[in-house]
């Protein structure tokens, strides 16, 4: 499986079968140039624009938008956990879906914009994870703090952070990707692109920086 960053919380996703899902894909008032992707299926964690423009994504044909289990392939699953955009139940933001693939013997799951501690029943839905793209910046999600919490408690192999502040989106008022890193330790590597599969998990790093795709 390949992962790269397109840019906030998208991200995009390649599998040996040749299926391609993008997650959260955002429009332009997100800060980010839009590029153009290809995905055959986009995750949908909520329905606010920098996390719903399915019509930025070439050649869509499923969009995962609901809970509930969904099978893409004989060998693709989708797990989508029904949580909350805030830490009051929805009535800030509403509501947002965590989502777990299950693919090529890997658990890589993507949270959304995660606003509060999961419950232990949405945590045993979703744990142990191989790859966790977590929320890191705070005010619209959970803050750096909370964010190593939850990858405490999802049992996260490899974390990727996003939803953080950078030069696309400025004026935001969440935090820069410094305040997570300097939660740990180990410096975290930044790359182009996670290429990761089962047999390889301990060779894989902790902390990953995906440098985004359209700021290149």
């Amino acid at each position: 499986m390949i992962i790269s960053c397109i840019g906030h919380a998208e991200f995009l996703l390649e599998m040996e079968n040749g299926m391609r899902i993008v997650t959260d894909p955002y429009d332009d008032t997100c800060g980010y140039p839009v590029v153009p992707v290809k995905a055959e299926v986009a995750l949908v964690s909520h329905g606010h624009h920098d996390h719903n423009a399915v019509e930025n994504v070439k050649d869509v044909s499923r969009i995962v938008d609901a809970a509930g289990e969904h099978t893409l392939a004989p060998d693709v699953k989708v797990t989508a956990v029904s949580c909350f955009h805030d830490e009051a139940q929805g009535s800030k933001r509403g509501g947002n879906l965590m989502f777990l693939i299950e693919a090529e013997g890997l658990r890589v799951a993507h949270l959304g914009d995660l606003g509060h501690m999961p419950t232990a029943e949405q945590a045993a839905m979703l744990a142990p994870v191989d790859v966790l793209m977590l929320p890191v910046g705070g005010f619209y999600t959970i803050d750096a703090l909370t964010a190593r919490e939850v990858a405490q408690l999802l049992q996260a192999q490899v974390i990727l952070p996003m939803h953080y502040r950078t030069e696309a989106n400025a004026g935001w008022p969440i935090a820069p990707l410094d305040e997570f890193l300097a939660l740990y330790s180990n410096e975290a590597e930044k790359l182009d692109l996670l290429r990761i599969s089962k047999d390889d998990m301990a060779c894989q790093p902790a902390l990953a920086v995906l440098q985004p795709q359209s700021l290149k």
